[in-house]
């Protein structure tokens, strides 16, 4: 792939054979935006965990301190005593048959589905279409509950769900890079204190195998994980 004007002039900013602080990152990371957009600021963190092995299949949730920069469009499955509450919250979409129709049909213009555990039965069937996105709602993740006023507050708060790939990578977005430089470190540094405390008691050897800091379109940038207050 063609290296791009504005790309070839921030590449030579970022030293790919440098280990850097996470107050580094957090400051290059905004130097070296090339995007014209606010742009996400992602972290791609490798684990020392065979994800293979359910009981190495690290999976959470964690509210940013400072939320994502972006705001959540979020679709409520409910049953119609809820509905009320799950639009007081703030739900940009809520209902049942109708919403599990237009995504049978291929529909997922939103980030998070938040559902009744009564109506789980009925969106089983969407496990094909919202599973591979990363939509299906989980208990895990809180995001099947009663309480689906205080699930949509969380998200609209900052509260994002993650969990290790097949390669054993947790991929998150942690903010903008028109965030200031402690908001991104603060941001990362919450996420990755969650991620410490899910460790699997059979996970051998190195835990926090290295951390990488990029946002949109720009160079990756190696964070030294000893920086990362455990």
């Amino acid at each position: 792939m063609a290296i791009t004007k504005k790309r070839k002039v921030v590449n030579p900013k970022v030293d790919s054979n440098k280990i850097y602080s996470l107050k580094e990152a957090s400051s290059l990371v905004k130097e070296v935006n090339i995007a014209k957009f606010d742009a996400s600021v992602d972290l791609h963190i490798r684990l020392g965990v065979d994800p293979k092995k359910a009981d190495q299949a690290v999976r959470g949730t964690v509210t940013l301190p400072h939320g994502t920069g972006k705001t959540k469009r979020v679709l409520v499955l409910c049953t119609p005593d809820k509905e009320n509450d799950a639009k007081a919250a703030g739900a940009d979409h809520v209902g049942l048959d109708e919403f599990i129709q237009k995504i049978e049909s291929g529909w997922t213009d939103i980030d998070v589905i938040i559902a009744t555990p009564s109506v789980m039965p009925k969106i089983g069937k969407l496990g094909k279409v919202l599973g591979p996105r990363n939509l299906m709602p989980n208990p895990k993740t809180g995001t099947v509950t009663n309480d689906v006023a205080a699930a949509v507050n969380e998200v609209k708060g900052g509260k994002i769900a993650f969990k290790v790939d097949k390669a054993g990578i947790v991929h998150a977005s942690i903010g903008r890079v028109s965030f200031g430089p402690d908001k991104i470190a603060e941001n990362s540094q919450e996420l990755i204190n969650a991620i410490l405390k899910l460790k699997p008691a059979t996970a051998k050897g190195t835990y926090l195998k290295g951390v990488s800091m990029a946002s949109t379109m720009s160079p990756g940038i190696t964070i030294d994980t000893k920086t990362f207050i455990h």
